[in-house]
C-alpha cells in the first residue's frame, strides 16, 4: 500500500507542524471576516452596491455574508476559550 506523501528521514519536521499551522490559520479567518464585515458595512460598496440592493435595508449583502463567514469560522476560537477555561489554576 503506498502513502499519499512520503517524508524524507531526518528530515527535521514533526507532523505535527502542519496541524499547528492549519490552528493557526482556522483562528485568522473570524477576526478577518469580522473586520471586513465592518469596513463594507462602514465604507458600503459604492454605488453599484447601492443600484443592486433590494429595498431600504441598509446592510448589503455582502455584509451579512461576512458577518455569516465570521459566525461559521467561529468554532476555533469557542474552543480555545472553553479549554482555557476548562484547565484548572
Amino acid at each position: 500500500m503506498s502513502t499519499a506523501y512520503s517524508e524524507a528521514p531526518n528530515s527535521g519536521s514533526s507532523p505535527r507542524g502542519g496541524a499547528r499551522a492549519a490552528d493557526r490559520l482556522s483562528l485568522a479567518a473570524t477576526p478577518t471576516f469580522a473586520v471586513m464585515a465592518l469596513l463594507t458595512a462602514g465604507f458600503g460598496g459604492g454605488a453599484m452596491e447601492r443600484l443592486c440592493s433590494a429595498g431600504p435595508f441598509p446592510l448589503g449583502g455582502m455584509v451579512i455574508m461576512y458577518g455569516l463567514m465570521s459566525l461559521f469560522h467561529s468554532p476555533p476560537w469557542l474552543r480555545r476559550i472553553s479549554n482555557r477555561r476548562v484547565r484548572p489554576t
